[in-house]
């Protein structure tokens, strides 16, 4: 059994983005994290409209984050100011721009520490480390641009990772902005790396230092992976053939969401 402290983190994560895993990167680091996810009828009774993303895909996008040891789906009769009577924590871990007079007082007459995080404490995107390997494991690369990170990116890596140890090498922001014109990407390669680097399924994350639809040219060559893996929209810019000729396999993934859950568009969500 471990003895690490249990920590809470309360809230909707509607949208999550990389302040939210700086957040629950940081909280992490205090003892097992737990997430306690807001119903979207909480979420609607606090913001007025309906949550953006519903609970099954706000908890699928949280379970793959590779900070957080457990989600709780919170019961809607639950006050988002106070935690369930069974809740057995040393630490509610929370950061400026949430943080309230209710719950430091529901904390300080439980005997719960109240960890607030201050914005300073959440800047910056540290690199992640690389997740442990698995000896004897085929090494697993893909390659794109990652710029709104969203549940189908995940589905994908999740998918990606059972052939092997995953590696996912994104384009430099020139490089997108070669392939993509001015006004991509939407966030700094740092920022993406972060991101995609906070997803359990992902080996490291990478940033390229080649140029064109073969960007991770260098990567590759140095990791020499035994598969590359691309969805049916990333299968062009010679990338079979590249592969063909270094021997690597090539896949080619069909682009189908998690059970349950919505397909989902960079594009859409970003709007252009």
């Amino acid at each position: 059994m471990s003895s690490a402290a249990q920590v809470i983190v309360a809230g909707g994560f509607d949208d999550i983005r990389s302040r939210d895993l700086r957040f629950l990167e940081e909280a992490s680091k205090l003892g097992e994290l737990m997430v306690l996810l807001w119903p979207d009828a909480t979420l609607q009774k606090l913001t007025g409209k309906v949550p953006k993303f519903p609970l099954a895909e706000r908890s699928y996008f949280l379970n793959a984050v590779r900070y957080v040891s457990k989600v709780i789906e919170a019961d809607p009769s639950i006050d988002f100011d106070s935690l369930p009577p069974d809740f057995h924590t040393a630490i509610w871990a929370d950061y400026e721009s949430t943080t309230n007079s209710a719950r430091e007082k529901f904390a300080a007459n439980n005997k719960i520490n109240y960890r607030i995080f201050k914005t300073a404490e959440l800047s910056g995107f540290p690199e992640p480390s690389p997740m442990p390997s698995t000896p004897g494991r085929k090494k697993v690369v893909a390659t794109g641009c990652f710029d709104w990170f969203h549940s189908g990116h995940v589905r994908f890596a999740e998918e990606a990772s059972t052939y092997g140890d995953f590696y996912l090498c994104l384009g430099s922001d020139a490089n997108v902005r070669l392939l993509k014109g001015e006004g991509h990407p939407l966030l700094s390669q740092e920022e993406r790396r972060y991101v995609v680097g906070s997803i359990k399924f992902v080996k490291q994350a990478l940033i390229t230092t080649g140029s064109g639809w073969l960007d991770a040219d260098p990567e590759i060559r140095r990791l020499k992976p035994d598969i590359y893996i691309v969805n049916e929209e990333g299968d062009k810019g010679g990338k079979r053939e590249y592969c063909q000729k270094l021997g690597i396999e090539y896949l080619v993934l069909k682009r189908i969401p998690a059970k349950g859950l919505p397909e989902r568009s960079s594009t859409d969500l970003r709007g252009f």
